[in-house]
């Protein structure tokens, strides 16, 4: 069955037309297009900000004037990730969504790449409340943001002069069911070693090493799950090579998105040859110890070891400092919430290796719910690189959105979910970062709430949505809208 049939049929019909559109981040510019298309055939007031934001505004139904104006609030851009057999341009090819069963019901994948229901499916209803002639609501401000996904670039850019609403409903959250009220802050720490390159020493062949087979995921929903880093890894498997056989590293190559678990690194490094046997012995063990420790979470890690050409190596120590700093770097959960249970209050995901033209650039991807303790991770992630010898800046850093349980948006959103299904809906704040903290800077008046449907593995190839949550989750942000608070 094709998801345009799936229920309920505007949500999915929407979220279908977003899929036939490549948006990752930084190629906004079509969806962009075709969203203020879309308003200004509805009749509705449709406009881009200057950062390429889309704002697209409804007037209230009949009887609604006095209500509270809502904000809706999406991102356009998704992650793009695909298994390496997956030949797939993001900036070209259309994502291919498909229905799959699982014991647990009906769950739409994509096919070899992510999904884009992140935030595609918000973006889609609040399409959905847009082109509804049936929906009872208070005037309706449609938002959204470029670039997510990278640093919040749209967020950021939101003059304190665009919105007029004071309600913010972020439709960017992944299990229905919770309403979400804080969120972590994040910071980005870009490191730079410099090399230069040496013939390769008389007697040395090259190796590829090939870390793979991880689920990879989002940085900040599944950080606390475990899973394998692709780079911490092969930091794992090269430096015994490095320290006690005389390998010299060539490259490294891990990750690509600052804000997803790297799932994938390759890395070629030269040994005397007669050291073929001890290092193939040590990879092997190494993948032996770390399939043992990731079995109940990653369990299809890989780590080959093939024959490689390489003419030139790192000179000198540098590859031996990065490796060990790579190793040294804090990565994953490093500190549990006193506040809330269950929540993660610091992580840093060690995100992308790359080396390139002398240079070698490291991104890590810290997160907060603390600015505090956010800052004196990184404090410990720059001791790591500096003393190795890099140089180490941060920037893109937020604070995150500090939770306000007397919110009359959250009391409204209880009471309807209660209404509705005959239970409390959880009360949440996540790890991962929501706009929303962003946004309560620039506009310190908006009450602010956050929730979607269910989704698994999102910023990876696995990720999905599953089916029955958002027609229940759909209920909900109608349900929600019909009874907007009274200005």
């Amino acid at each position: 069955m094709p998801i345009r049939k799936l229920e309920p049929k505007s949500v999915w019909n929407n979220f279908y037309s977003l899929t036939q559109i490549p948006r990752p981040s930084g190629h906004t510019k079509a969806v962009a297009d075709f969203l203020v298309k879309f308003g200004k055939n509805l009749g509705l007031e449709s406009f881009k900000d200057e950062c390429g934001n889309v704002i697209i505004c409804k007037p209230a139904t009949k009887g609604m004037e006095d209500r509270k104006t809502i904000i809706l609030q999406a991102h356009m851009d998704m992650v793009p990730q695909k298994n390496n057999e997956t030949k797939h341009d993001f900036t070209k090819d259309p994502i291919i969504p498909r229905i799959v069963k699982h014991e647990d019901g009906d769950w739409v994948h994509a096919t070899g790449t992510t999904l884009g229901a992140d935030d595609g499916l918000g973006v889609a209803a609040a399409m959905a409340v847009l082109e509804s002639k049936t929906i009872k609501h208070g005037p309706i401000e449609a938002l959204f943001t470029v670039d997510e996904e990278t640093r919040m670039v749209g967020a950021k850019a939101l003059s304190p002069k665009t919105m007029h609403g004071d309600i913010l409903l972020n439709l960017d959250s992944e299990t229905e069911g919770e309403l979400y009220v804080g969120c972590a802050g994040g910071l980005d720490a870009n490191v730079t070693f410099k090399y230069k390159t040496a013939p390769m020493p008389k007697g040395y062949k090259a190796f590829r090493v090939i870390v793979g087979g991880l689920r990879g995921g989002h940085s900040g929903m599944e950080i606390n799950e475990g899973r394998g880093n692709a780079n911490k890894v092969m930091a794992r498997a090269l430096l015994p090579i490095i320290r006690h056989m005389k390998g010299k590293l060539v490259s490294f190559d891990g990750g690509n998105m600052r804000n997803a678990i790297p799932r994938e690194a390759e890395a070629v490094i030269a040994i005397p040859a007669e050291m073929e046997n001890s290092a193939t012995k040590s990879i092997s063990h190494t993948q032996a110890i770390i399939r043992a420790e990731l079995a109940k979470i990653d369990p299809n890690v890989t780590v080959a070891f093939e024959p490689a050409k390489a003419k030139n190596v790192m000179a000198g120590t540098v590859g031996k400092k990065l490796i060990m700093a790579l190793y040294a770097c804090p990565n994953s959960v490093d500190r549990m919430s006193l506040e809330m249970e269950g929540l993660v209050d610091t992580s840093n995901n060690l995100a992308i290796v790359k080396t390139e033209n002398g240079e070698i650039k490291v991104n890590t991807l810290l997160r907060g719910a603390t600015d505090s303790l956010k800052m004196d991770l990184a404090e410990s992630v720059r001791a790591a690189f500096e003393l190795a010898g890099a140089k180490v800046m941060f920037d893109g850093g937020y604070s995150g959105w500090a939770p306000n349980l007397e919110s009359p948006i959250l009391k409204t959103m209880k009471a309807q979910y209660k209404k509705l299904f005959g239970k409390e809906p959880a009360v949440m704040a996540i790890h991962a970062g929501l706009e929303c903290g962003i946004f309560g800077g620039i506009y310190p008046n908006w009450d602010m709430i956050s929730c979607g449907p269910t989704l698994k593995s999102p910023h990876s190839p696995d990720e999905r949505a599953y089916i029955p949550s958002v027609e229940k989750w759909w209920k909900f942000v109608v349900a929600a809208l019909e009874d907007a608070p009274r200005k």
